[in-house]
């Protein structure tokens, strides 16, 4: 058996506290499933045991706080699954909201990879969102599926390019350097950087 050694209310969620078991956090509980099981500190309890009470009582709560996360943008299983780890819920609570969450439709690591390409290739190149996405957790067929219909990442790169070089000296060799470094740095690949540059250098010509 396993003692509580403290029961502390969180800081940024005054509705909750942490559980801390034999001097070490284990989870986050809601004041109420606390005062529904009377746990206290000092009580001789198995870690099992309070993981069934928080899959129990927990479930319905973790899932509308996940809801409530993607309401402003989509989020990825993985987000998700962070999002509720950083609130003290264990991986069985983590597990069954995001599988009901997929069921509703609400989670969709593909769909969200779709999105995000969309949104982002028209300043920013396909190696940058790929890594950004692999970062999220997204699986590595949803990323090649969603970078696949990438088309126009020439004219992106023309166009992060002159960003950039707004109020710049577009004759200063340095300040050229930048500007290839500054595409690079967006996951622009380096044949499509020099391109862009090249028909900066086209432009003046004409």
């Amino acid at each position: 058996m396993s003692q509580i050694t403290a029961i502390t209310p969180q800081k940024k969620d005054k509705t909750r506290c942490n559980i801390e078991v034999d001097g070490r956090f284990y989870c986050g509980m809601s004041l109420v499933t606390v005062m529904q099981y009377r746990l206290k500190t000092g009580m001789e309890i198995s870690e099992g045991e309070l993981a069934k009470i928080q899959l129990e009582s927990e479930k319905e709560t973790a899932l509308d706080k996940a809801l409530f996360h993607i309401t402003a943008t989509m989020k990825t299983e993985r987000e998700i699954r962070d999002f509720l780890k950083k609130k003290g819920y264990l991986e069985d609570v983590q597990d069954d909201v995001i599988a009901r969450m997929r069921e509703y439709g609400f989670l969709d690591d593909a769909v969200y990879a779709r999105a995000y390409v969309e949104s982002m290739a028209k300043r920013k190149g396909a190696r940058l969102i790929e890594a950004e996405l692999k970062r999220k957790g997204v699986a590595d067929e949803a990323i090649s599926e969603a970078l696949a219909d990438v088309t126009g990442e020439d004219e992106a790169a023309k166009n992060a390019l002159k960003k950039f070089l707004r109020g710049k000296d577009v004759t200063d060799k340095k300040v050229l350097q930048r500007a290839y470094s500054n595409l690079l740095s967006k996951g622009f690949d380096y044949e499509t950087a020099k391109r862009a540059l090249e028909s900066l250098r086209e432009d003046d010509e004409d």
